[in-house]
């Protein structure tokens, strides 16, 4: 054997481990691991670049989260049948990994630094983004990569009333809180996920729970990197510094800063004066100073008003548009503004302002979701767009990145939780929100709009969702604090904490947190939800002002569906011959058709734009499915013609026998120029037998001729 394995385990309770193990596979990466539990095996790897690229101020850290295939026995869909670009469920984990690990990562180190996360094997009932971070921060406790770290991530959820880590996706279905949590051994700094309308107290006790599972896989890390062998941190030196110019820089503007923070201008005026002041410090009639003093210079004032903007919170309560800590902007909102669509709302808080439509449509209009892990179909779909122009920039539209991903997803989770369920919503629903200014929290904005649009669609939500994004500074050598409800985008770059959180009157039904302080204490945190309820019940107030209810109806010119249930038996008869039916049906009436079998079922669905259209069809359909029944009377058409009788289609492929005696009351001899095919014959059924066969009469619908007296 030519490699060195080194091996640590976790226990999870009930007889559930997780085993991470290095030195076995990609050993030229600067660290990796594999991390397993049950079947489920992810490969993590790491690699930095020894320098950092000239005139870099930043972390360029790239998060990769991508399933194999082969990891579930499947071959990819597509032309090329092979792994192409992420899907946004792997989007959606990466970004959970990178939001974990970034802040993490020392200031001032600036090298090129990338994490390939693999899903190599998959057990179908354990759910591999639990561990995702767990096995990229232990690739990095490995290596000799900066770090102040390890951190872990794990799912957290409440099922049949008990709080548990990692549970199998089969008991997912029954979980009323469902969180990813992740953290270092003293701090939580990421939170995101979705809830039955839970309480404050509730979200709070889950996280808490979360912490302590992270603790124990935070242990194992260091276990193995003692077992490695720990290796020395690599030295590094990937920014200049100057204290002599960063005192004058403060000196300078400091005082200028702090008024324009305090002036409570508007975004771009407050931008405008802010660069005017940065320009001053460069002396046009000296010589262009050097790259690196270009570099110090713009770092030492945002330095500048990072500090004043935090001390003008901190120290007076004053915010940078000149409102008080628990202060949301002003709201306005308004329904069916696109009269084309099927539902649409305009929802504006401040600066920020979402324009969201409501399409509904058919079975057929359900998105595939043809994933190595996750595949099915999905009928609830949301799309976030970022366009430049909201921000007043100037930038190609090259489709939606990966923020733009995760903001749509935070807002389709918190949506779904109020959607009506099973035969109460029998439509696909896409919601696309379309940001037109943007200055803090577009994503709950979003939510905001949806609400209302859906409102305005018809669609019975459970109760309409309002959402609050939070903020967080802090002074670590005071103790200070403040909590920030509606954050600005600056308040968002300068602070704390982003915490953003969704609910209706009873509970919280999404959140997303992200943190970059340490010593985050619990009461602080419950504090900070307090506070988001309280800006949440305000916005909904707002939102009621301009619509309170679902509206009774769907517009006059969206779709309808009708829903109904057919014997699994004719499921075949109506699609028909290689859909021969179906498909005839759906161009002769215009209505589109769907059928599925459900639970011994036939589960049909009828769309169309017209209510004319739904009858023509599901009259159809019920003919084909129809069962006959003894007693009934039907109008049949004579199908042939026999010496002892005719066969007559009382429902569609459904013949039964007019035997010669049950003509007439009086006798034939023979059934030559009583009838013709294709003759329309009203028939009762009298009788079906053992082996189905219909027992039809004629002349017990005709009145019995008197009796002769002998």
């Amino acid at each position: 054997m030519s490699y060195n394995e080194f091996k640590t385990n976790i226990d999870l309770g009930g007889g559930r481990q997780i085993e991470i193990s290095t030195g076995k596979l990609a050993k030229q990466a600067d660290g990796s691991v594999v991390v397993k539990q049950g079947d489920t095996m992810l490969l993590a790897t790491v690699v930095s670049a020894p320098t950092a690229k000239p005139g870099t101020d930043f972390l360029p850290l790239s998060v990769d989260y991508q399933e194999k295939y082969a990891s579930t026995g499947r071959i990819p869909g597509g032309f090329l049948r092979r792994e192409a670009r992420l899907s946004d469920y792997e989007i959606l984990i990466s970004r959970l990994v990178d939001r974990a690990l970034r802040p993490l990562f020392p200031e001032n180190y600036h090298a090129d630094t990338q994490v390939a996360i693999s899903l190599i094997s998959a057990d179908k009932n354990i759910m591999p983004d639990a561990l995702a971070g767990l096995a990229a921060s232990a690739a990095i406790a490995v290596s000799d990569i900066p770090f102040n770290g390890p951190i872990s991530e794990v799912r957290v959820a409440k099922i049949d009333g008990q709080l548990i880590i990692n549970p199998l996706l089969s008991d997912l279905e029954r979980a009323t809180l469902e969180f990813i949590v992740a953290g270092t051994a003293n701090d939580i700094g990421m939170v995101e996920g979705e809830a039955k309308e839970i309480s404050e107290a509730e979200m709070v006790e889950a996280i808490e729970f979360a912490h302590k599972a992270i603790q124990k896989q935070i242990q194992a890390q260091i276990e193995l990197a003692e077992l490695v062998g720990k290796k020395a941190k690599r030295e590094y030196n990937h920014e200049p510094s100057n204290p002599e110019l960063r005192e004058q820089i403060f000196a300078k503007t400091y005082d200028q800063v702090y008024a324009i923070a305090k002036s409570g201008s508007a975004k771009h005026e407050r931008s405008q004066k802010f660069a005017e002041i940065e320009a001053t410090l460069i002396n046009p009639d000296e010589e262009a100073p050097d790259a690196d003093t270009l570099f110090l210079i713009k770092k030492y004032f945002h330095d500048v008003q990072y500090d004043a903007v935090r001390n003008l919170v901190l120290d007076e309560g004053i915010r940078l548009d000149g409102r008080d800590v628990r202060t949301v902007r002003p709201i306005w909102s308004e329904v069916n503004y696109l009269p084309a669509a099927h539902g649409s709302a305009v929802f504006t808080r401040g600066e920020t302002q979402s324009l969201t439509s409501v399409t509904l449509g058919a079975k057929d209009d359900e998105q595939m979701i043809d994933g190595a892990f996750i595949h099915g179909y999905n009928k609830f779909i949301l799309h976030y767009n970022f366009p430049a122009f909201s921000t007043g920039e100037v930038r190609p539209n090259r489709g939606p990145g990966r923020r733009e991903v995760g903001h749509g997803n935070l807002a389709m989770r918190s949506l779904k939780q109020v959607l009506p369920e099973g035969n109460d919503n029998p439509y696909t629903i896409r919601i696309v929100s379309d940001i037109l200014e943007s200055n803090g929290s577009s994503s709950m904005a979003t939510v905001c709009a949806g609400t209302l649009a859906l409102m305005d669609a018809g669609i019975k939500i459970k109760a309409p969702v309002s959402g609050i994004a939070m903020g967080l500074i802090t002074d670590e050598k005071t103790g200070k604090y403040a909590i920030l409800s509606d954050i600005l985008g600056d308040e968002d770059h300068l602070g704390d904490m982003d915490f953003k959180v969704t609910g209706t009157e009873k509970g919280i039904v999404a959140c997303q947190m992200d943190l970059k302080i340490n010593g985050l204490k619990w009461e602080v945190l419950s504090q900070a939800l307090d506070q988001a309820k309280e800006a949440r019940l305000h916005i909904l107030k707002e939102m009621q002002k301009t619509i309170s209810a679902p509206r009774e109806d769907y517009k006059p010119h969206a779709p309808r569906i009708v829903s109904f249930t057919i014997d699994k038996e004719y499921i075949g008869a109506v699609i028909g011959p290689g859909g021969k039916i179906i498909q005839e049906m759906q161009r002769e009436t215009g209505a589109t058709i769907a059928i599925e079998e459900i639970d011994n079922k036939g589960v049909i669905q009828v769309f169309a734009d017209n209510k004319a259209s739904i009858d023509d069809a599901v009259r159809r359909i019920k003919a084909i499915a129809a069962k006959p029944e003894v007693g009934e009377i039907y109008e049949g058409k004579v199908k042939s013609i026999m010496p002892f009788g005719a066969f007559i289609e009382v429902l569609p492929g459904k013949d039964g026998l007019l035997h010669i005696s049950e003509i007439d009351w009086k006798r034939y001899e023979t059934m030559d120029g009583i009838f013709n095919v294709g003759d329309i014959v009203k028939v009762k059924l009298l009788d079906i037998d053992k082996q189905g066969k219909l027992k039809l009469s004629r002349k017990v619908l005709l009145p019995k001729p008197e009796q002769k007296e002998a």
